[in-house]
């Protein structure tokens, strides 16, 4: 594919859509923050391509932009990177192993951002992700040996980092907010939750499309009401209030994606639902209330 052609590239965005995002989810800290990475990384990715010339590793190209947005993402919080000078460390051992991989893959979002950017990005890179050594330092742009090096690095302190952080809660106003929705929508009164909308309220069905306004976003629920086999549920995603959404008739304990929502004085103001991204809820740690 050195020579793709813009349909092949297309094509290749959305088939390493998943696992961008699972890259930036893990280098933002957060699974929503880390789709926004994924929509704008792609978004320069189709703007640059025609200009890019001859891509020799486009996967590698796709994956150095993610890189950059991400790095651009953290800096926009105003979150100091930390740069390591690891171009010392030539002769490091590789120690790598099946037990640093399943920290790593196991442990939380919020736990990556103890980590500086480099290492964050080795051990995602690496552990997560599966690529070698190689193709994580073409991606950062340094030395095999630096990459060796924040890779290491990052895998011990993974380790000091296991233990498991206390459980987020949620006020009571939010809890009421989000048992009240459950309620309706399980209940199947859809009448409802149009009612409950706000004139200006804002819909992202993301990954496919935006709308704005009451009357345009009250045939969201139209989807749901043609169908009985989704329930569900109030619950915490990333330590924010969520509604836990489970298609009943493929497994009623499973949580298929989720829909997060802002309330502004008991009307609601915008919807964000991820049924068209559904590989954000494999970097998605989950709770029902």
């Amino acid at each position: 594919m050195a020579d793709a052609s813009t349909e092949a590239f297309g094509r290749l965005m959305v088939e390493l859509r998943p696992r961008l995002h699972r890259y930036c989810a893990r280098m933002v800290g957060s699974a929503f923050d880390g789709e926004d990475v994924v929509q704008e990384a792609l978004a320069k990715a189709a703007e640059a391509f025609a200009g890019a010339g001859t891509i020799e590793r486009p996967e590698s190209w796709l994956f150095r932009i993610a890189h950059n947005t991400a790095l651009d993402a953290l800096r926009r919080r105003r979150r100091q990177a930390v740069v390591q000078s690891d171009a010392d460390l030539d002769g490091l051992q590789d120690d790598a192993s099946a037990a640093d991989a399943r920290v790593a893959a196991a442990a939380s979002l919020s736990t990556f951002m103890h980590l500086p950017p480099t290492q964050r990005s080795a051990v995602v890179l690496v552990d997560v992700l599966g690529h070698s050594l190689a193709e994580t330092a073409d991606i950062l742009g340094v030395t095999v040996a630096a990459a060796k090096a924040a890779l290491h690095r990052a895998r011990a302190r993974l380790r000091e980092l296991a233990a498991d952080a206390a459980p987020p809660r949620l006020a009571s106003a939010e809890r009421d907010l989000l048992r009240l929705y459950a309620d309706r929508f399980n209940a199947r009164d859809f009448d409802a939750l149009r009612a409950l909308l706000a004139e200006d309220v804002r819909l992202d069905l993301v990954n496919r499309r935006r709308i704005d306004g009451r009357k345009n976003v009250g045939v969201y629920f139209t989807r749901y009401a043609e169908r009985s086999d989704w329930r569900v549920w109030p619950g915490i995603a990333e330590g924010r209030p969520a509604i836990l959404v489970s298609n009943r008739a493929h497994d009623p304990d499973t949580i298929d994606y989720v829909v997060l929502l802002d309330w502004a004085d008991g009307k609601i103001a915008a919807i964000r639902d991820f049924f068209y991204a559904p590989y954000v809820r494999e970097s998605l740690e989950v709770r029902r209330l």
